[in-house]
């Protein structure tokens, strides 16, 4: 609940600090008196946006505190899951700065205003007549019907289902989009597969053809040469290893006259072991070189297919058209993974389907047996705020469709009076009907969920006399259960009242300001003899009054 709030340089509040209790709080005042800057200044501190209009004096900043008192709102999870210090007494801090920047805190921790909204939702609902638009909205007609029903568990399971349902939906939807790329390439990819496959390619397969291919191709040159080279060689009278010879014997006589004819003789005799290796190399060529047309076809064949394929693919060398063949493969494969994968998922799939229609239907069963409830408890309420012959008619309608809280839609049927036809609650509802309904909605909700602290402004707009003291009757029973506080103009609803408070302008200085006092008993019963007979106060006022408070 809220302990207390103090505001200082806010709108015409230069500086206020006020304590509340549980129970039924009353705040009147004249219009224009300040009450909309009160709950202006709750905005801010529940994480309404703010600018350097809500400055009084536009070189000081403004600063709104409220404290909370949330021992019974079960609320630590929250604060865990935001990094925030959780306290019984939990205090939240607005300031806004001369510049228009503005900052929040709750328990001095720095905080957006996202988590502020979050937070405010537990907190306070401010409930003002143009907000009963809420009711014609069926987000809000379920969380009535839920409530009665006790759904709570049901829909948190079933929300959490549907939250994986609709992950695995989606992702198989990607994975049929994805099997239905790879299909119609398929065919394609599998034929360049194979033809990748049937010419048995391996790393420097390429270079080892070319150079076969280029010696079979010109043997008869080749042999030629070959056999030019060991007749120069080896001839007789004049041939390279007779004249080596004989320039070797020349060189041995001089080799012991000086180092350097020893050196140039050994030299020499170097050169002569090594042509003589070279002339075997030639030998054993000349005799394995062979002219064989049908080997060289084969070669040639084989280097077609390569550079056919390397055209094909546009690459220049076999292992890129290995890299290719390795993923057409993976591709080829890949088509039986995501089958199997999506077989896996739509099997998944229809077990959630099973889990959610389960959580549905339980859901459903509970609002069902709800709905006469609701309906008869609101038409108890409504008819002592003189709405004798209000009838509801809720219908249900199941749907194929996964909802966000089942699977039914709701029409929430309404009839105020005796022998008219039903219509949607937002068509045929008067004003004054719908802050009729919404009070006797948050009465019976206060009775079946942990509502937080409301504030009703003004919802008795257009009501007086029996009507408003039934009005004031429901306040002050929700306020057993829960902190209530009611802006009213009417004395019936001002004397239901625990506590009561006022707002008023006074002039300090050259300056209006708005503030807001605790009425004593006497004070009070000024304030309400006011309200019956306005600016002049009578005694018949004064013992109305009386009587009013007793």
């Amino acid at each position: 609940m809220l302990t207390s709030l103090s505001i200082n340089n806010f709108a015409l509040i230069e500086k206020l600090a006020i304590d509340f209790s549980d129970g039924f709080s009353i705040i009147t005042g004249e219009t224009g008196a300040g009450k909309s800057i009160l709950l202006g200044a709750l905005g801010l501190v529940l994480g309404k946006r703010a600018d350097l209009t809500s400055l009084k004096i536009k070189e000081e900043k403004c600063i709104i505190e409220a404290h909370f008192e949330i021992s019974r709102y079960h609320l630590q999870s929250f604060f865990e899951a935001n990094d925030l210090d959780y306290e019984h007494e939990t205090i939240i801090r607005r300031e806004i700065l001369p510049s228009g920047k503005s900052r929040a805190f709750i328990n001095d921790s720095p905080v957006n205003l996202q988590e502020l909204q979050e937070l405010s939702v537990f907190l306070i609902d401010i409930h003002s007549q143009h907000q009963t638009q809420e009711l014609s909205e069926e987000n809000f007609q379920f969380q009535i019907i839920d409530s009665i029903a006790g759904n709570q568990d049901f829909i948190s399971q079933y929300a959490s289902v549907l939250k994986t349902f609709k992950k695995d939906k989606a992702q198989l939807s990607q994975l049929n989009t994805n099997l239905h790329a790879l299909l119609k390439e398929q065919d394609y990819n599998t034929f360049l597969l194979e033809e990748l496959l049937s010419a048995q390619l391996h790393s420097g397969e390429q270079e080892e053809l070319e150079n076969v291919y280029e010696q079979l191709n010109n043997v008869e040159y080749i042999k030629e040469s070959l056999d030019k080279s060991l007749a120069l060689a080896n001839e007789e009278q004049y041939g390279i290893l007779q004249n080596l010879k004989e320039l070797k014997s020349t060189l041995q006589k001089t080799a012991n006259f000086s180092p350097d004819y020893q050196t140039l003789t050994e030299r020499i005799n170097s050169v002569s072991i090594e042509f003589d290796d070279v002339l075997n190399e030639l030998e054993q060529l000349t005799e394995n070189l062979v002219n064989d047309p049908e080997k060289l076809e084969l070669t040639n064949q084989k280097l077609q297919t390569i550079y056919n394929l390397q055209k094909k693919h546009q690459v220049n060398t076999i292992d890129e058209l290995l890299t290719i063949q390795l993923d057409l493969d993976n591709k080829v494969v890949l088509v039986g993974d995501l089958e199997s994968e999506i077989q896996a998922l739509e099997h998944k799939i229809s077990q959630t389907v099973t889990e959610l229609d389960s959580f549905a239907n339980s859901i459903r069963e509970n609002r069902v047996n709800a709905v006469p409830v609701l309906s008869g408890k609101l038409v108890v309420i409504l008819e002592q705020l003189g709405m004798p012959n209000v009838r509801f008619n809720m219908e249900l309608t199941e749907t194929p469709n996964y909802l966000q809280n089942g699977k039914d839609e709701l029409q929430f049927l309404f009839s105020a009076n005796k022998g008219s036809d039903f219509g949607l609650l937002k068509k045929v509802a008067s004003g004054g009907e719908m802050s009729r309904i919404m009070l006797a909605t948050k009465a019976i909700l206060a009775q079946y969920s942990k509502l937080p602290t409301i504030i009703f402004d003004e919802i008795d707009t257009g009501v007086s006399g029996e009507i408003a003291n039934k009005m004031g009757d429901i306040m002050k029973g929700m306020s057993e259960t829960m902190q209530v506080f009611a802006i009213t103009h009417l004395p019936q609803i001002a004397a239901k009242g625990n506590a009561h408070f006022k707002v008023f302008k006074s002039i300090v200085g050259e300056q209006t300001v708005s503030e807001l006092k605790l009425l004593n008993t006497e004070e009070r019963i000024g304030e309400i003899a006011q309200m019956l007979s306005g600016t002049v106060v009578s005694d018949s006022a004064l013992n109305h009054a009386k009587a009013l408070l007793n």
